[in-house]
Parts: structure tokens; C-alpha cells; sequence
């Protein structure tokens, strides 16, 4: 069962951002724009998906975080998986 996803400077997530998934059901909502997609994207990005078509991105640079004008770009993008086999 997945548990939590962890995800720093992938894509939108500038910061370090910890989405869990203890409850039996999670839905992910937002506004167009807010990131729905990007978490998907995050962990088949840590399942090893290799195609930057099917993640949105021409380059693998595109799946780390560009900058803002108040958080400078990322050197470095990591998406961690935590699954609960007990």
C-alpha cells in the first residue's frame, strides 16, 4: 500500500512537499495550474519512467523546479516512495 509521497524540486514543488496516503481514499483537487498532474508525474517519475513526452517535458531539465521570483531554480529534483507492505 502506497504510504507517502516525498517530493523536492520536481517540477512545481519547490519545496519539499510530503503528501500521505494512510487514509483508504485520497483525491487530489485543485485549480487548474495548482500541480494535480505534477504529483502523478512525481511517482511515476520514482517508479522509473523514462519518457519526458509523457511526462510533459521536452529535456529532463524541464522536471526540476525553474524558479520563481522568491524561490531561485533547483540544482536537483528527488521524489521518494514510502509503501506499508505490513
Amino acid at each position: 500500500m502506497l504510504k507517502r509521497l516525498e517530493i523536492v524540486g520536481f517540477k512545481s514543488f519547490a519545496k519539499k512537499t510530503v503528501l500521505d496516503f494512510s487514509n483508504a481514499t485520497t483525491a487530489i483537487v485543485g485549480p487548474n495550474g495548482s500541480g494535480k498532474s505534477n504529483v502523478a508525474e512525481a511517482f511515476r517519475f520514482a517508479l522509473g519512467e523514462q519518457s519526458m513526452k509523457s511526462m510533459r517535458g521536452k529535456r529532463a531539465e524541464d522536471l526540476i523546479w525553474g524558479g520563481s521570483h522568491s524561490v531561485p531554480r533547483a540544482n536537483r529534483a528527488s521524489v521518494g516512495i514510502v509503501f506499508d507492505n505490513s
